[in-house]
């Protein structure tokens, strides 16, 4: 198998490689309509370790966390700032954390960059905390659930939901890009959520494009299916880069799905 064409997304999407400059062009246009934000909030040293909140009308009913993806390699927190649309139109904040990228941080940096991002986001919001992450996001909110990583909120986290995850990090030994992730068999197991049993057991709401490359069909499933706590759905024209659209709509069954029970 060619592990680079397996895990290649823009070449096989309509205008692939459009979505960015989109995605930024929303999120800036979202920023400037919405009036009650708080940027760049510091959860450490780094520039990179800051977090916006977009916060709703009136008192949050609690706090939903995105994280994007981007291989750990690309992307930030102001690039994403529309999805957090459809949770703020439920009455709930939003918290949008940026983290360090490789080659500066290896992964299981960047996992420990997220639980405390999370952590501090928590402090600034009551209310139970609901985790998304899209694809490497994805993999770093599941790792949420894993009790390897010190995460002082977890008994508030009420949902998770990874995006097109990456729940087993050994495929990406392959490819090119562990050039710049630099994987190591080891890292790559201990930071596989598909792989880790000792968990916190929170419910878990795996979604993926039905249009998706097969490696990430194949991903979300085998995670979804490790896990006891964890549901599949498999969103029908859906692609890697359109499946995250509906969190931007406080009305869609992504968004209904992440805050259910709330």
């Amino acid at each position: 198998m060619n592990f680079d064409i397996a895990y290649a997304n823009a070449d096989f999407i309509p205008n692939g490689p459009d979505f960015p400059a989109k995605w930024q062009k929303m999120a800036g246009d979202f920023r400037r309509s919405h009036n009650n934000l708080r940027l760049d909030v510091p959860y450490g040293e780094d520039a990179a370790n800051a977090f916006d909140l977009v916060l709703p009308d009136g008192m949050a009913k609690g706090l939903v966390v995105f994280v994007h993806g981007g291989y750990w390699m690309a992307f930030g927190r102001r690039d994403w700032t529309h999805l957090a649309a459809g949770a703020v139109g439920q009455g709930f904040a939003v918290a949008l954390p940026s983290y360090p990228l490789a080659p500066s941080a290896r992964i299981l940096d960047i996992t420990r960059a997220v639980a405390k991002a999370i952590d501090t986001a928590a402090e600034q919001v009551d209310g139970p905390i609901y985790l998304a992450g899209h694809s490497a996001g994805g993999h770093l909110v599941a790792r949420m659930n894993c009790l390897d990583v010190d995460l002082a909120c977890r008994d508030r986290i009420a949902r998770i939901m990874p995006i097109s995850p990456l729940g087993n990090l050994r495929p990406l030994i392959q490819t090119t890009m562990n050039d710049t992730l630099n994987l190591d068999e080891a890292e790559a197991r201990a930071e596989s959520p598909t792989l880790i049993d000792q968990r916190a057991g929170i419910a878990t709401s795996v979604w993926v494009g039905a249009d998706e490359r097969p490696a990430f069909l194949d991903q979300a499933r085998d995670l979804a299916l490790s896990w006891p706590e964890a549901e599949l759905t498999i969103a029908p024209n859906r692609h890697h880069f359109d499946v995250i659209a509906p969190l931007a709509d406080p009305n869609s069954d992504m968004v209904a799905a992440l805050l259910a029970g709330a």
